[in-house]
């Protein structure tokens, strides 16, 4: 039975997503539709996680398709599906144009993600992953007809898609080393292949994570709406780089240095996007940096083997980063604007918007006793034991969050000089709310709760369970009281700093260190300068063998055209006309008296009797 489900929460988001993409329905029914079917996943989720079920078929020699859940799955996958039911709730009162193309594509998308976490193979955590990368270019471009929004979800699909591709030199070297398809074999492989394994997991996993130097895509995925920015930032594609590294964790540290090369990953993109994100003044561009950032921690965790603090820091996230980027969305639909300049007061008029949202951040920045104080210590804890540069750089990137979280604090309380109205070119463009609805609010809470209770993953007793379940054989780490009482008092007094003096917005930094520009140079650039070589090769050498070879065909096909006419078409009419002869020949013998019959049967007769005589 628990197996059925387990095809089951992966089977209905997709089936009900492509038909409601099929029907293209545009009322409310769509919306009750889409989150009876999320909410139903919820219920199975819970179900699964308990359960523990693993499925398998065949797919081809040697490559099953299987799913399973275990204890890293099941901690994670309430939190996907969850998180996809509130985001769901929210586009229900938010979206107001397209509904069915809309929880047609989300449902799909959290399909995906739902298949990743459950993937127990290569295959079908390819499928997932695919699917996942599809459907994100479509959402994040779902306002089509803004030009810049398509070409931003292609910036962010072909950056993903490269990274990629590491799974299929992963793939290839898994079966060429003897290790198999199945995930938690991928340690076993032969030799050198191991290696080559590890670097194409690494490889794609930091670019869906977008940790550095694929860090950029992130920026332009904020051209998408704001539920799927919720979405694709809390508890899919982006969460789903630092779930499979801590997935492969066993196959990093049997390597080395590919655990060593996560955990630094992950520590300089918690610092240097930190960094970025200080720098905004745009509160999405602001919390996508805030999400790699965010996501650097549980990349690290993965180095450092702290897979029970990474999963539980990776949960503790996607409540909080959905929580915020639902709120942005509600002020954007409101105000028409996301300039944290013309956000100023806007937690004052909207107040359960404006107190979830603060929870939020105050998460964010790792206050006490929120969870992400404890998640990430318990992070930094396992990293100190490796390398004290890097518990440094650690301690950086948080204060650097509470940096961050901060000053979209100061700006959300702030006292506004005017009234705000909603005057951008967007807001007048299409219809917005005046007033949030309930649907609006009520996910909004749910996951401020979420933000603030989830920490106890990473606490005892219950972060205890947790990390004798997901660490294996590594000796388990609390953070220790001064640990956790110091990291608290690192928060609290950047927080105060930022709001008695603000904090410093690096230029450097601004424009996301250039990334975008340095990936134009390096990889956009050379590859339209091949393809327009190839482009010329085209048109001068390959058109003109074409076009030569069609001149020989032609000229070939005229000579057997006049053959055929002047000889063939001639032989065959002589010889047409010479049995035309012959039949009329053979047809005056044929006058119908018998007298004449019988004539010819009597010369036949004596003609035959002369023949054996002279035989003889």
């Amino acid at each position: 039975m628990s197996s059925a489900l387990l095809w089951l929460l992966v089977a209905a988001p997709a089936a009900v997503g492509v038909g409601l993409l099929i029907c293209r329905r545009d009322d409310r029914w769509v919306d009750v539709i889409s989150m009876v079917t999320a909410l139903g996943c919820v219920a199975v989720s819970v179900v699964v996680s308990v359960a523990r079920p693993s499925v398998q078929v065949a797919f081809m020699a040697g490559a099953p398709f299987g799913l399973g859940v275990d204890v890293l799955a099941g901690t994670v996958l309430p939190a996907v599906t969850t998180v996809t039911l509130l985001v769901l709730m929210f586009s229900a009162g938010n979206i107001r144009e397209a509904r069915g193309r809309f929880h047609g594509l989300m449902l799909v998308f959290a399909a995906a993600a739902i298949l990743t976490v459950t993937a127990a193979t290569l295959p079908a955590l390819l499928l997932g992953w695919e699917v996942m990368g599809a459907a994100s270019y479509a959402l994040i471009g779902f306002w089509w007809r803004e030009q810049y929004r398509v070409s931003d979800g292609l910036t962010a699909f072909v950056t993903t898609r490269t990274a990629d591709l590491g799974l299929y030199l992963a793939a290839g070297a898994a079966l060429a080393g003897g290790a198999g398809m199945a995930l938690g074999s991928f340690a076993d492989a032969r030799g050198g292949w191991r290696d080559v394994i590890a670097l194409g997991v690494l490889v794609s996993a930091l670019g869906k994570a977008a940790q550095l130097p694929f860090s950029f895509w992130l920026s332009r995925a904020m051209s998408g709406p704001s539920p799927v920015s919720a979405l694709l930032h809390s508890a899919a594609m982006v969460a789903m780089g630092g779930f499979l590294l801590l997935r492969t964790q066993p196959l990093l540290a049997a390597t080395g240095w590919a655990a060593t090369a996560a955990a630094w990953a992950g520590v300089l993109t918690a610092v240097v996007i930190g960094a970025v994100a200080v720098a905004q003044r745009d509160i999405k561009q602001l919390l996508a940096a805030s999400t790699a950032a965010q996501l650097g921690f549980v990349v690290m965790a993965a180095g450092v083997a702290a897979v029970g603090g990474g999963a539980a820091h990776l949960v503790a996230h996607a409540a909080t980063k959905a929580g915020l980027f639902l709120a942005a969305g509600a002020w954007l639909s409101l105000l028409g604007t996301q300039r944290l300049d013309d956000l100023h007061g806007v937690a004052r008029r909207w107040r359960v918007v404006g107190w979830s949202a603060t929870i939020a951040a105050l998460t964010l920045a790792g206050v006490a006793p929120l969870s992400l104080w404890a998640t990430k210590d318990a992070v930094l804890t396992a990293a100190a034991q490796h390398s004290p540069v890097l518990y440094v750089l650690g301690l950086l990137a948080s204060a650097l969050s509470a940096a961050y979280a901060a000053k979209m604090l100061v700006v959300i309380w702030a006292r506004p000089s005017t009234e705000l109205t909603a005057t951008s070119p967007a807001a007048a463009a299409r219809p917005v709310p005046r007033r949030h609805t309930g649907l609006e609010q009520a996910p909004l809470v749910v996951l401020a709760a979420g933000a603030m209770f989830l920490g106890v993953l990473a606490l005892p007793p219950v972060g205890s369970i947790v990390a004798r379940a997901l660490d294996g054989e590594q000796p388990i780490t609390h953070p220790g009281v001064a640990e956790l009482v110091g990291s608290a008092a690192l928060a609290l007094i950047v927080v105060a700093a930022v709001a008695r003096w603000g904090v410093p917005e690096p230029r450097w930094a601004a424009s996301w260190l250039g990334l975008q520009r340095a990936a134009h140079l390096l990889v956009v650039a050379p590859t339209m300068a091949a393809a327009r070589v190839a482009a010329r090769f085209d048109d001068t050498v390959l058109d003109r063998a074409v076009d030569a070879t069609a001149i020989v065909v032609l000229r070939a096909a005229g000579r057997a055209a006049r053959t055929d006419t002047g000889a063939v078409d001639r032989a065959v009419e002589a010889v047409a006309a010479r049995v035309g002869r012959f039949g009329q020949l053979a047809r005056r013998p044929q006058t119908g008296q018998l007298h004449q019959y019988y004539l010819a049967a009597g010369v036949l007769l004596v003609a035959g009797f002369v023949l054996i005589v002279t035989v003889r």
